[in-house]
């Protein structure tokens, strides 16, 4: 059983017995598992038959800061190391020091593991950090990170970790979760239909790949929960790629047409060099309005397979909504004003993107003709209110995240319907 000295006697209650091992080989180990069984000012009795272990051992106590006493004659001792007959001459006591000792010495606190301690996730994380865990101690002289993202109330949210175990426990794979041979062959138009679409949507999901990804590497470790969140977030996207092209490919099919209009939607999403405003136009507005897309096709589609995997597709993107709304929510309440600064990324967007296109006309045939099911009068007739409805829908989605972020009722109808005509 672990026992304590009374600091008012050079009496130590716990040994460490070295035996024949030397300082070279490893002794001052169980001098320190010793020390870390007592207080500050405490002592302990460490034994030794090595040749020069005495000396060693005052050289290793300098170094970390502990001082070496006379032992008394006796020191009924008990703890680490083999159980011997003591002999004084054989018998130091080493007093434990305050002082931080070797590379301890001025090494810098980095806050705690568990981001719900108190002051855990530091307001602004220090180059000087680098790559160590937080709550580590980094030692001084460490090199400095140039991590462009380490202002915490510029990119953080109380809700990564909650959403990254939520994406976690829901990880789906493409092999076990989807059933490839449940796809009876479509009518031509309509098989062409769905490979336009799921066309549009691998490169959709190329911009939501790389916009996450590109903030990924400059944001700092220190916070590890959004790091987290952001890179199970990139394997999603990775995912919905590998799906939707083998759907284009279920029957024999390459990818259809993608369009400069919608090319230069997508890059002005990879353009864009803040955090915030970048997570507001691709998870809040653009990644939101795919929600509404890909229930539409859950819904829609002539085919069991295309609903499947717009099911599990859609499961993924509403998390990533979630997060990025979190994010702006956690921000907006620090600083109302920033609302200004995403309005008029929507507004400058909508300016820079109004000489194009915008939705490629071959996908929005294409969800009439899924939504039709068939290419006659009627069905088409039925396919275009659908789609119609799936716009309004859209915007009513994106006007009410706006309201949620804090924005006026007029205004945030003015933006909803700013949004690009590329929904993403």
């Amino acid at each position: 059983m672990e026992q304590h000295a009374n600091n008012d006697t050079p009496n130590a209650r716990v040994r460490a017995d070295l035996e024949h091992l030397g300082f070279d080989a490893g002794a001052h180990l169980l001098v320190k598992l010793a020390l870390g069984q007592v207080e500050v000012g405490q002592c302990i009795a460490v034994r030794g038959q090595a040749p020069g272990w005495q000396a060693q051992l005052a050289s290793w106590c300098r170094a970390q800061g502990h001082a070496v006493l006379p032992a008394p004659d006796r020191e009924p001792a008990t703890g680490t190391g083999t159980a011997s007959t003591n002999h004084a001459n054989d018998t130091v006591l080493v007093r434990k020091g305050s002082a931080q000792a070797g590379r301890w010495r001025g090494a810098a606190h980095t806050g705690h593991s568990d981001p719900r301690d108190e002051h855990a996730v530091a307001a602004q994380a220090l180059p000087a950090w680098g790559l160590a865990a937080r709550g580590a101690a980094v030692e001084a002289g460490s090199p400095a990170f140039d991590f462009r993202l380490a202002d915490k109330a510029q990119l953080w949210t109380d809700s990564a970790a909650d959403l990254y175990a939520q994406a976690v426990a829901a990880q789906w794979s493409a092999d076990r979760d989807i059933d490839w041979d449940d796809a009876p062959a479509l009518p031509g138009a309509i098989e062409d239909a769905i490979v336009q679409i799921m066309t549009y949507m691998v490169e959709n999901e190329n911009a939501a790949l790389i916009v996450p990804a590109r903030f990924l590497g400059q944001l700092h470790p220190h916070y590890r929960e959004l790091q987290a969140a952001l890179a199970i977030q990139v394997a999603d996207e990775a995912r919905h790629i590998d799906v939707f092209t083998r759907r284009i490919r279920r029957h024999g099919r390459e990818p259809a047409l993608s369009t400069a209009g919608g090319q230069a939607s997508l890059k002005s999403l990879l353009d864009e060099p803040d955090f915030s405003v970048a997570g507001f136009l691709l998870s809040v507005l653009g990644e939101g309005t795919f929600v509404n897309l890909l229930q539409f096709l859950q819904t829609e589609a002539p085919d069991p397979l295309t609903r499947q995997i717009a099911r599990l597709a859609a499961r993924d993107e509403a998390r990533h909504v979630a997060l990025g709304m979190s994010h702006l929510l956690y921000r907006l309440e620090r600083e109302p004003d920033f609302r200004h600064r995403l309005a008029r990324a929507v507004e400058q967007r909508h300016d820079a993107l109004a000489g194009t296109a915008g939705l490629n006309e071959e996908v929005f045939d294409a969800l009439i003709l899924v939504a039709a099911g068939d290419p006659n009068p009627a069905a088409i007739a039925r396919g275009a209110a659908r789609v119609q409805q799936l716009m309004r829908d859209m915007a009513a989605g994106r006007y009410a995240k706006l309201i949620r972020l804090g924005f006026g009722r007029d205004e945030a109808g003015q933006l909803a319907a700013l949004h690009t005509r590329n929904f993403m």
